[in-house]
């Protein structure tokens, strides 16, 4: 079983000012998209951060579970269309679809991550554009600011949101919603997020966005991080799998599942519920 390890100790990978990582309570990570000047468009710096960063943070037993938001107005403006202009114009069509091919973890190392089982929740303060979106969509819950405004407007500069959004949100909302946002190109409220579309859990004041998401990593933690990774496998291999039966099976023979059944973990929470007493949890073995 892992050693447990404190707060205090934890050495993320170095990184550029571009991110920010802190880590506000037992078991959890904050990672900040940090240009706000620029509405945390994301540069090529910024998806090597995040790689490093997000590919540590899976292999680190005391984390549990991630949070990620942005500094200042905005939570993620997408792509920065500047430097894709530049690459544009210099021939560049041909790397950019090998890219998208090559990068399995999608834009800013996030929309298309399929590797961890660890749960992320997006905190999303502000507006949320294009890659930003797609970011927000392959993410486990979604807490979003009241005023913040989401959009997939691709079409409108000729470009396409090829990083997982539209397989995503065809399946969450359905062909027509999907189509609505993608074709229009339109901004959509969080609440039509939420109550319409279905990939926003939760609606909140601004000032209530980061604590909330807090408060619900906080009752993650509150159970069995195997069970909980388990349970996260199960879902994205739900994604992949045509049938129940083999969605069940995938999940059997996965290495979470596997984990799960022998663990301390399951042998504590057995024992607490006889016992009548809250289970102590003890970080999983590495997979």
């Amino acid at each position: 079983m892992a050693k447990e390890t404190s707060v205090a100790a934890l050495q993320p990978p170095a990184h550029s000012d571009e991110i920010k990582v802190s880590f506000p309570q037992d078991h959890v990570m904050l990672l900040t998209f940090n240009r706000p000047k620029s509405l945390n468009a994301v540069t090529p710096t910024m998806t090597e951060d995040i790689k490093a960063v997000l590919d540590w943070f899976d292999d680190e037993p005391s984390l549990w579970i991630v949070i990620i938001t942005g500094e200042g107005r905005a939570f993620c403006a997408g792509a920065d269309l500047i430097e894709w202009n530049k690459r544009q114009a210099g021939g560049g069509a041909e790397e950019d679809q090998k890219r998208i091919i090559r990068d399995l973890d999608g834009f800013a190392s996030i929309s298309r991550r399929y590797t961890s089982s660890k749960p992320i929740i997006a905190a999303v303060n502000g507006g949320a554009y294009g890659g930003g979106v797609e970011i927000i969509l392959n993410c486990d819950l979604v807490i979003a600011s009241e005023e913040a405004m989401l959009a997939l407007p691709e079409v409108k500069r000729g470009v396409v949101a090829v990083q997982g959004g539209m397989p995503r949100l065809s399946r969450i909302a359905g062909h027509q919603l999907a189509s609505e946002m993608l074709l229009l190109g339109r901004p959509i409220t969080a609440k039509d997020a939420a109550t319409r579309f279905g990939f926003v859990n939760k609606v909140v004041p601004k000032t209530e966005v980061l604590s909330t998401a807090l408060a619900w990593a906080a009752e993650i933690a509150q159970n069995s991080p195997d069970a909980v990774q388990s349970t996260k496998r199960a879902l994205l291999l739900a994604t992949r799998n045509g049938s129940v039966e083999d969605a069940v099976v995938a999940h059997v023979s996965s290495k979470e599942s596997k984990r799960a059944f022998t663990s301390e973990n399951i042998q504590e929470g057995l024992r607490a519920f006889t016992e009548k007493r809250k289970p102590a949890w003890k970080n999983p073995a590495k997979l």
